[in-house]
């Protein structure tokens, strides 16, 4: 039996300090801002659910569930004679009559490697789609990166690609609209002679016009399977850290989102720190502002108790910011603007076929760390999207609108559904496991029953105007939204990241990448959907609502993955052969093929090798099989999958990110060879010989 793969890194998840450092601010060396006890939960579930002006029948599954009752899996208690969402435990474990890959996966594994290059598999060719300062729209200088300027940048691709999509372009063939969004800046891989202490306004101008998000046309090569930007396309836009955003939805004017600058609470300047995100049914995209705490300052020295509290509980502390924007603009100084923090946390929604529109933050959604933004509809056509948010011990949420999405293409359609995200009901999870506790002892040892499984019930935090939270008003539970899920007992999880639904059979997935923290003096052990201490590898958790329907009040849930070295006792791969797996590690973003099959990207990878992109298949007897289909370069994170049939695109985010590296001394070559700066890009990824991906 060979050796378990070597844990690499100080930082939790096998992360470079300088990654820690520019990403989230070190936000895994600071104290975990969840410090609730979360009491009284089964008082305050069953206080919310009363208050509900129509109880649907899934209310009074998710009242029982919460009250710790055991819930088959998709199947809810009382309702033996309607169909289950998903089989009972045993489904799919494999019958020993194992014949190749599932269909979309049958290509050879990549093995995991260091190598300073995006790895594919034999037989596929790559492309970079777009690089870090690639020109987008009209008058942008080409990329000098001994040349940078704010507004050169403001026109050119921004950095640290992160969430993709692709959307259809009528009229224009072979060609699609591409959104991509940029969570965060590296000064010191950016600029020559970076003085961390001593920013200059240029550099930073230059990181807010960096940040953002970009819209730009991509064209393909039928006869190559290439993808590249067409530049000064009438659609391409970019939005920065100082370009203009609407507030929309229930909190929008509301005291805690007022500015001197802003005094109606409507209008914010800039988005920042955006991570994965999700593509609406009526064509626009979405985009979660994640880490936003990082770059403002002085939170110790607010004077108002409560504030200061409020700004702890998003991890706002201490003094200067890392970046030190708040000498260059007072927007960023917590006690010259208390509620400017409060205007970022949201979800954005772009229309990327209307180069006038104004990008909107849905404040109905709630505020916290959003990792994603994937809907999918109701029966009747009302949009539910699930969201996480990626903290230490913090909570996952779904939003169900009371709108249904009107179809077609028409102005009063797109008009229509472009509202569809300001009414509706944001929830948060609370999950309950069916083993005795006994048997989660931390290790990741499996119960008797031989899956980390239960069930789970959607506790309501607001509708529209109305708060189902005692103590807090609709406003506050919008703007404040994880003290409000603190209060009603939500379920601390191991940092939920990207959740998406299948398009094929509706059970959602959720990435948990990490939490070196559970377990810790003063910290919540293990529990079942939880079920390792000091959790370096993370795990995959697979829901699916009762009777199939996204709007239910409670759902059953298991563990899909539970990653790591599957020489390791603790992993657990759906319940195939362990032996037969590519080794995973700090699942991140997910993404679905048209065959069902579940792609994970990787951040932070703590087993001795580059971050990838793996597939596994969700369904029949290859179910849990991993395999890796591609690594990216030294230092690099795999952000934003996108996969087509006939080809497969990855956001390459901070490539040469390692501890040491600077500007002047890059870690990495990639992707223009050496003596050329690194630079964060899209890559785009097909079959030599024209067929499709994994077939």
């Amino acid at each position: 039996m060979r050796k378990l793969l070597p844990l690499i890194g100080s930082h939790p998840g096998g992360r470079a300090a300088l990654t820690c450092r520019y990403r989230c601010g070190d936000a895994c060396f600071h104290e975990v801002p969840n410090t609730s006890g979360n009491e009284y939960a089964g008082d305050v579930i069953a206080a919310a659910l009363s208050r509900r002006s129509v109880l649907r029948a899934g209310a009074v599954v998710g009242a029982a569930a919460a009250a710790g009752a055991a819930v088959g899996f998709g199947q809810a208690p009382g309702a033996a004679a309607a169909p289950a969402a998903v089989p009972a435990k045993g489904w799919e474990k494999g019958s020993g009559k194992v014949r190749g890959a599932a269909r979309g996966l049958r290509f050879a594994p990549v093995a995991p490697n260091t190598a300073d290059a995006v790895t594919v598999p034999e037989g596929y060719a790559q492309n970079v789609v777009i690089r870090w300062g690639d020109p987008i729209l009209r008058g942008a200088p080409a990329f000098d990166p001994e040349k940078q300027s704010a507004k050169a940048q403001a026109g050119q691709f921004g950095y640290n690609n992160d969430f993709l999509t692709l959307l259809p372009l009528k009229g224009e063939r072979g060609r699609q609209v591409l959104f991509a969004n940029h969570e965060y800046t590296d000064e010191e891989l950016m600029f020559p002679g970076y003085d961390a202490a001593n920013p200059t306004r240029e550099q930073v101008e230059i990181a807010w016009a960096a940040h953002g998000l970009s819209v730009v046309v991509v064209e393909e090569d039928r006869r190559t399977g290439r993808l590249t930007a067409v530049p000064r396309h009438h659609l391409n836009r970019r939005f920065t850290a100082t370009s203009e955003f609407r507030l929309t939805g229930p909190a929008a004017g509301s005291d805690l989102l007022k500015t001197s600058a802003d005094p109606t609470g409507t209008k914010v300047l800039g988005t920042l720190n955006n991570c994965a995100g999700g593509t609406t049914p009526w064509g626009t995209a979405l985009s979660g502002e994640e880490n936003f705490n990082q770059y403002f300052a002085n939170a110790a020295s607010v004077a108002d108790p409560d504030v200061k509290a409020r700004l702890a509980r998003y991890g706002m502390s201490g003094g200067a910011s890392g970046r030190k924007w708040e000498r260059f603009d007072d927007r960023f100084d917590l006690t010259k603007e208390p509620n400017e923090a409060n205007r970022f946390g949201w979800v954005v929604e772009v229309d990327p076929y209307d180069p006038d529109s104004v990008p909107r933050k849905r404040t109905a959604l709630g505020r916290f760390k959003h990792e994603a933004a994937e809907p999918r509809l109701t029966a009747d056509g009302r949009p539910v999207v699930y969201m996480g948010d990626d903290e230490r011990f913090d909570y996952f949420y779904k939003f169900v609108s009371s709108k249904r999405m009107m179809k077609g293409d028409s102005r009063a359609a797109r008009e229509h559904n472009l509202t569809l995200l300001d009414e509706g009901t944001l929830y948060v999870a609370k999950l309950t496991g069916d083993s005795p506790a006994a048997e989660i002892d931390g290790s990741g040892k499996l119960p008797s029953d031989g899956e980390f499984d239960g069930s789970g019930v959607w506790i309501p935090l607001a509708t529209g105007t109305t708060s189902h939270v005692p103590g807090m008003s609709a406003e506050e539970v919008y703007v404040h939204t994880r003290l409000a899920a603190d209060k009603v007992g939500a379920t601390k999880m191991d940092r939920p990241e990207d959740v998406e639904p299948s398009p094929r059979t509706g059970r959602v997935y959720v990435a948990l990448t990490n939490n070196s923290q559970r377990g810790a003096a003063g910290r919540p052990g293990a529990d079942e959907a939880n079920p390792r201490n000091a959790n370096r590898h993370g795990q995959v958790l697979e829901l699916a609502e009762h009777w199939d329907d996204p709007a239910a009040d409670g759902f059953a849930w298991r563990l899909f993955l539970v990653c790591g070295d599957p020489e390791d006792p603790s992993t657990y791969f759906g319940g195939f052969p362990k032996d037969q797996v590519s080794p995973i590690s700090c699942p991140d973003n997910v993404a679905f093929d048209s065959y069902g099959n579940l792609w994970i990207s990787t951040d932070g990878n703590a087993l001795g090798s580059n971050d990838g992109l793996f597939g596994v298949a969700t369904a029949g007897e290859r179910r849990g099989e991993v395999r890796q289909f591609l690594t990216v370069p030294v230092g690099a994170e795999t952000c934003g999958p996108i996969i087509q049939d006939r080809r497969v695109l990855v956001a390459v985010q901070h490539p040469g990110e390692v501890d040491g590296a600077s500007y002047e001394q890059p870690a990495s070559a990639w992707p223009d060879g050496p003596g050329k700066v690194v630079r964060p890009s899209v890559v785009a990824v097909w079959r030599e010989d024209g067929r499709g991906i994994g077939v």
